[in-house]
C-alpha cells in the first residue's frame, strides 16, 4: 500500500507568495512590532510590514518561532486526515529554533512518521525544497527518495546578500562572526552570504550601496558558471533594486532568462532589515 505523505514548511520560506497547486501546510512565525503581535502573512503581509516599518523605523521589533504546541496540532491534524508520513522543511537551524521545535513536536505525536528536514537556508530555497518534495510524491516517489533529493538541493544552493544596514542582523544575533564589523557597522554595506552550514556570515566590507550591489553581481558571476542553475532574487522592500540587479545579471549571462523575484517575509525582513537584497541559486545536480 502506498504511503500518504503530507507536507509542511515554515513561513520563512515565503511559500505564501508563490502560486502552486499542492496541499502544503505552513508553520507561521510571530512578529512582535511595537505593542502588537502579528501572525506572519495571516495578520500582516510583506508590503504592509515594510510600509509600516518605513514610517516607524525605531519601533521595537522582534520575532518568535511557531509554538511547539501549534506544530504538534499541525502534525496531528495531518495524521487524522490519514497521512502516514509528514515531511517538514524548516529554516536553517542556525537562524531559528524552528527546526528544534519541529523535532520536539514530532516526538510528541503518535501514529505518524514525521521527517523534519533542516534546509540550512531561508526564503525561496526552502519553498523550492517543499515544492519539489510534493511534486515527487505526486509522481510516486517514496520518503527516502524525496529526502535524498532534498539533501542534494541543500548541498547545492546558496545566497549572496547585500544589506542596507547591519543594525537588524546584529541586534537580533543573526550575523555570525560580526565582531570585526560592529565598529563601523552603520558606515558599511557589507556583502554577506549564507554559509554551507546555514549561517549568515560577512564576505567583504564595502562602503557604499552602489559598490555593494555591483560587487553582488560580480561575485555571483565569478563563482558560478554552471549551466544547470536556477537563479532567484530575494528582497526586503527593494523590488525595484532587485529588478535592476536581475536585468544586469541577464545582460551579463544571457542564459539566465528566468530569474524570479521573491519578497522576504516580515519575520525574515525583521532580521535582514529593509533594503536587503539577495542573489540565490540552486544548482541542479540530479
Amino acid at each position: 500500500m502506498n504511503k500518504k505523505i503530507g507536507f509542511v514548511v515554515c513561513g520563512n520560506s515565503g511559500i505564501d507568495y508563490i502560486e502552486h497547486d499542492y496541499d502544503i501546510r505552513v508553520l507561521r512565525s510571530i512578529l512582535l512590532f511595537g505593542n502588537k503581535e502579528y501572525e506572519d502573512y495571516v495578520d500582516i503581509d510583506a508590503d504592509t510590514f515594510y510600509e509600516q516599518l518605513s514610517e516607524a523605523p525605531n519601533v521595537p521589533l522582534s520575532t518568535a518561532q511557531t509554538a511547539t504546541g501549534v506544530m504538534m496540532e499541525t502534525f496531528e491534524g495531518l495524521r487524522n486526515e490519514g497521512y502516514s508520513d509528514i515531511i517538514v522543511v524548516t529554516i536553517s537551524s542556525q537562524l531559528s529554533g524552528t527546526y528544534e521545535g519541529a523535532h520536539m513536536a514530532a516526538n510528541m505525536v503518535d501514529d505518524v512518521a514525521v521527517h523534519v528536514f533542516d534546509s540550512l537556508s531561508v526564503g525561496y530555497a526552502e519553498s523550492y525544497m517543499i515544492l519539489e518534495a510534493a511534486r515527487m510524491a505526486k509522481e510516486g516517489a517514496d520518503v527516502p527518495e524525496i529526502l535524498d533529493r532534498l539533501a542534494s538541493i541543500r548541498d547545492n544552493q546558496g545566497i549572496l546578500i547585500s544589506v542596507d544596514t547591519l543594525k537588524f542582523l546584529v541586534k537580533n544575533g543573526r550575523l555570525s562572526g560580526a565582531s570585526g564589523l560592529i565598529g563601523s557597522m552603520l558606515k558599511i554595506k557589507p556583502l554577506l552570504h549564507l554559509s554551507h552550514d546555514g549561517r549568515i556570515e560577512a564576505v567583504e566590507k564595502i562602503r557604499t550601496r552602489k559598490k555593494a550591489l555591483n560587487r553582488l553581481v560580480e561575485k555571483f558571476l565569478e563563482d558560478h558558471t554552471e549551466d544547470n542553475i536556477e537563479v532567484f532574487m530575494l528582497h526586503a522592500n527593494a523590488k525595484e533594486t532587485a529588478e535592476a540587479v536581475r536585468d544586469t545579471l541577464m545582460t551579463k549571462r544571457s542564459d539566465l532568462s528566468d530569474i524570479n523575484i521573491h519578497p522576504l517575509t516580515p519575520v525574515v525582513g525583521a532580521h535582514a532589515g529593509p533594503g536587503a537584497l539577495g542573489i540565490g541559486w540552486i544548482i541542479k545536480k540530479w
